[in-house]
């Protein structure tokens, strides 16, 4: 005996029923076994390699210039900053997590000026103003944190950044040692840097 149509209806709404809670309860618990869990170190391919270059447009402080994306037009935005401790930093001004990490990044910039650290934000797929609106409100970091805007993914291609944010940090001889992908906290980042400080490899 077939099926009425409703009870072909009530059977299908019930199992999307069931489909929805088990794919919700499987969200919540990979979100609640990462929650308040500092982050870890990942793998790359990126890891003892020297750091790509970044010929992107900088970002300044109360400017707001056309984004220019032609090959060539730009210099790399890591020239002068051979022979410091870098942490560069994929972010965006929609990226949630991004607004949640930066007071410890900007914290970092100003704790580690004198050490020979510098931190590079890379805007990534976002808007100048945008962008700037979010650094007017959250700050900007310092002289030693400088900001350059990425909206053709070009850099996050080079980095092979999967999404935001993403942290790559480099020794003083221009290799990349570690990468920490989600948010990072202001304990992980400092535990990376004094290692790094120290000519140790990074774990955490």
């Amino acid at each position: 005996m077939t099926q009425s149509a409703p009870v072909r209806s009530k059977k299908w709404l019930w199992i999307s029923l069931v489909a929805i809670f088990v794919g919700v309860g499987a969200l919540v618990l990979v979100f609640s076994s990462r929650f308040g869990v500092d982050p870890r170190l990942v793998n790359s391919p990126l890891i003892g390699e020297p750091v790509p270059p970044l010929a992107l447009q900088v970002l300044e402080q109360g400017e707001l210039p056309g984004v220019q994306t032609g090959d060539g037009v730009f210099e790399d935005a890591l020239a002068d900053l051979r022979g410091d401790v870098l942490i560069i930093n994929f972010w965006a001004s929609w990226c949630f997590p991004c607004r949640g990490e930066h007071p410890a990044l900007t914290s970092v910039a100003q704790d580690y000026a004198d050490r020979g650290v510098s931190l590079v934000g890379v805007i990534y797929q976002d808007e100048p103003e945008d962008a700037a609106g979010f650094l007017d409100e959250l700050g900007w970091g310092g002289d030693n944190y400088r900001y350059v805007l990425d909206p053709k993914s070009r850099g996050a291609v080079e980095y092979g950044v999967f999404g935001v944010p993403e942290t790559y940090f480099v020794d003083s001889a221009g290799i990349i040692v570690g990468k920490i992908q989600g948010a990072v906290t202001s304990s992980a980042v400092r535990s990376v840097l004094e290692q790094i400080l120290a000519g140790e490899s990074p774990a955490i």
